[in-house]
């Protein structure tokens, strides 16, 4: 059992880390207490243990969303705004690490996983670009692409909006946030790198408007799973069981979903739906010596959000 089952925070136990962050998707942590954060007018954002902020990597346009690291340093960013896959250098040098898969274009980037072995796990959001176009016609055409010593290859179709993609500790299954489903996905990863028959891992459906985006892993399995359009968090026990930690989510929210059911949502809706305290948050990362201090992103705030976690993370391959 969980110790975390009944672990919960008021929204005053949250702390707002950053100050001139621009859509803050995605964080990194490194052991000397440096963040980087994906920053929505392309490259990245360091952010040194002093607080200093400095942009790098601005030249590469778009907007970064999701982020991983190697062991070298060098950051892997998808680009959900100019529809590439890049590799920068620390001191923001960078270079296109793939544009398209079987002759056509990715459409729109959403997040990069490195494993063990070195091997590049790629998620699409959807083929449509912008992405947004692919939620309103509702297509299931999110995509998970490998890139290993054999080169870059397709994996997984056919999802509704292809978010977050992480291995689990022992990388035996690959869990997948398929956001408009409002669920994670899990696949069982074959030696080869292939993956097996899809399975729902815990519940179905997590609630009204429980769109999962982002989520990662603690040393004791859970999933920490943030609800972007709730503006919450919620955690999934390795029995898969879930509770909310924390959620601040807006009076719109039945409207909106409304609007969803019957084809009337606009794009410019779901603004209408940010929480009073927070504003759309979508990944967690674990940071500090113990790897118990937890932060978050989000596609709103000009920073992150920053609480202290009962259990460490689970380490990173850059770690």
């Amino acid at each position: 059992m969980s110790s975390l089952q009944n672990f919960k925070l008021n929204l005053s136990d949250i702390k707002f880390v950053g100050k001139n962050l621009h859509r803050p998707e995605s964080v990194i942590a490194e052991k000397d207490g440096t963040l980087w954060i994906s920053d929505g007018s392309g490259g990245v954002t360091k952010m040194t243990p002093d607080g200093t902020e400095t942009k790098i990597g601005t030249n590469i346009g778009g907007e970064a969303n999701g982020l991983a690291m190697d062991k070298d340093g060098n950051l892997y960013i998808a680009n959900i705004g100019d529809g590439n896959f890049y590799k920068m250098s620390r001191d923001g040098k960078a270079e296109v690490l793939l544009s398209e898969i079987d002759g056509k274009p990715l459409g729109s980037p959403n997040f990069v996983f490195m494993d063990s072995k070195n091997r590049l796990w790629l998620s699409v959001i959807t083929r449509h670009h912008p992405w947004v176009a692919g939620f309103m016609a509702g297509a299931h055409d999110g995509c998970i692409i490998l890139i290993d010593d054999k080169g870059p290859r397709l994996v997984a179709d056919n999802i509704f909006l292809c978010n977050e993609i992480r291995l689990d500790a022992q990388e035996k299954y690959l869990y997948v946030a398929e956001t408009a489903a409002s669920h994670i996905l899990r696949f069982p990863v074959n030696e080869d790198g292939g993956l097996g028959e899809r399975e729902i891992f815990g519940p179905e459906n997590l609630g009204v408007g429980a769109m999962v985006d982002g989520f990662t892993f603690d040393a004791e399995g859970n999933l920490w799973v943030t609800t972007v359009l709730r503006n919450g968090l919620v955690i999934i026990t390795p029995e898969g069981e879930a509770h909310t930690v924390f959620e601040d989510p807006s009076e719109m929210m039945d409207t909106v979903m409304g609007k969803i059911a019957n084809g009337t949502f606009q794009p410019e809706d779901m603004f209408t739906l940010v929480g009073k305290t927070i504003q759309f948050p979508t990944s967690v990362a674990f940071a500090g010596p113990d790897l118990k201090t937890v932060y978050m992103g989000s596609l709103a705030m000009p920073h992150l959000l920053s609480f202290q976690s009962p259990v460490p993370g689970l380490p990173l391959h850059h770690w």
